[in-house]
């Protein structure tokens, strides 16, 4: 691994080196190194790109690390995992994607996650993208993520996007039986004219089951982001989605939430709030001695954290 590959795989995922435990780690399109332990398995698939990440049940306190690093200039891949979550585990997955483009051509990672949770487990799953590069090229990532929940299974998403990706078309779906949970957090900065789109459907179509959509973003310059969200309430459920957004310059985000009670039972909700950042709170700041551009700085990492 080169100091290119170092950097980027320290911003995607966190990490100095290779980690401990179950990882397969993905460089300019080829299986730069694997690891699976005794309750982790991963295995490539023979029909497609991509690997199934198999965890047994009752799998607790284990974690896999799945980065993809591109600095190949002009890449361009689409890959699919798949994930297997047995009954009653409970683990954390760190996926996640990074670019580094200093050539003219476009680098583009599609990739396809699909979650098959089963009765009562729990999975952690934290996504980040990154991209960077001094030339001409576009970085464009499209993550989908596919979760089925089964029976009182949990899953927590966190996904972020905080630099260097010119367009993203960021789709997740979910399904949820009866007292399965669902958390998303989402958190996109785009600058100069990025454009990212963020697409969410899930059907709550189990009693007791419960979905909470968070989605926090800045649109600075020219950028442009668009949030759509879809929410059906097919039982006697909890719903809860919420947009909220600032805007700088010139920048623009749409949000359209759609709620749909199937069931009298549904209690669905969404908020959302976009505007620009108030003018007490970086006078506030402004007089503790920071200048304006600090105060901006301080109010943007305090409202993505």
């Amino acid at each position: 691994m080169d100091l290119v590959q170092k950097n980027l795989l320290e911003q995607v995922a966190g990490l100095h080196e290779i980690p401990e435990g179950a990882y397969n780690i993905r460089a300019n399109g080829e299986k730069l190194g694997r690891n699976t332990t005794a309750n982790i398995d991963i295995v490539s698939k023979t029909d497609k790109d991509g690997i199934d990440i198999i965890i047994k049940p009752g799998t607790k306190n284990e974690s896999v690390h799945i980065p993809v690093l591109l600095s190949q200039s002009g890449l361009q891949e689409c890959v699919y995992n798949d994930f297997y979550i047995g009954e009653g585990a409970d683990v954390t997955i760190v996926a996640g994607c990074g670019i580094h483009n200093c050539g003219v051509d476009t680098s583009k990672h599609d990739g396809v996650h699909t979650f098959y949770i089963e009765k009562n487990a729990k999975v952690r799953y934290i996504e980040r993208h990154y991209g960077e590069g001094d030339g001409n090229g576009q970085n464009i990532m499209n993550p989908q993520t596919i979760v089925h929940l089964q029976e009182g299974a949990y899953m927590d998403m966190e996904t972020t996007q905080i630099k260097g990706i010119d367009s993203t078309n960021r789709i997740t779906r979910g399904d949820l039986a009866e007292g399965a949970t669902l958390e998303i957090h989402e958190k996109i900065m785009t600058h100069g004219k990025q454009h990212a789109k963020t697409d969410f459907a899930v059907d709550l179509n189990g009693d007791g089951s419960s979905c909470n959509l968070v989605s926090r973003s800045v649109a600075k310059g020219e950028s442009k982001q668009e949030f759509f969200s879809i929410m059906n309430g097919n039982a006697a459920c909890a719903g809860h989605s919420e947009c909220d957004a600032i805007i700088m310059e010139q920048g623009r985000v749409t949000a359209s939430p759609q709620l749909t009670a199937n069931s009298i039972e549904a209690n669905l909700i969404h908020e959302a709030a976009i505007g620009k950042i108030a003018g007490e709170q970086l006078i506030k700041l402004m007089t503790l001695g920071l200048t304006e551009k600090e105060a901006e700085e301080q109010i943007i990492n305090g409202f993505l954290k």
